[in-house]
């Protein structure tokens, strides 16, 4: 019988936490604006996940394309930090769902569908 693929799902930060969201894992390298520590409920924040600075200011500049955008971001996601991160939290989606949270505006166009693929074996 094949194994289930992990629950992990992509949400906004600044949207209610819900009950079902299982762990709630911050993956912006930035707190989100005008947002309470306390109203967030993070479980988790690896910030070795969030692409790196430089990347970020790349992508939202004149210059960022969206497919190159991944291909950096998974070269970022095979440094040794991110792996360990990311192995993490494989290990977390094998028995509990797990909810990426950002603050970014398009979730869909962000590192968190690359990170969500990554951690589901799954490519949209």
């Amino acid at each position: 019988m094949p194994a289930t693929a992990p629950d992990v799902r992509v949400r906004r930060v600044y949207d209610p936490p819900s009950p079902d969201d299982g762990i709630r894992v911050l993956v912006d390298r930035l707190w989100p604006r005008g947002l309470a520590k306390a109203d967030a409920r993070i479980d988790e924040w690896p910030k070795d996940l969030t692409p790196s600075t430089e990347l970020r200011r790349w992508f939202h500049g004149p210059d960022g394309a969206y497919e190159e955008f991944r291909r950096r971001y998974g070269t970022e996601l095979a440094a040794p930090a991110a792996a360990t991160a990311l192995d993490r939290l494989r290990a977390l989606a094998a028995h509990h769902t797990l909810t990426l949270l950002t603050a970014t505006k398009d979730p869909a166009t962000s590192h968190t569908t690359v990170l969500r693929e990554r951690l589901t074996g799954e490519r949209r």
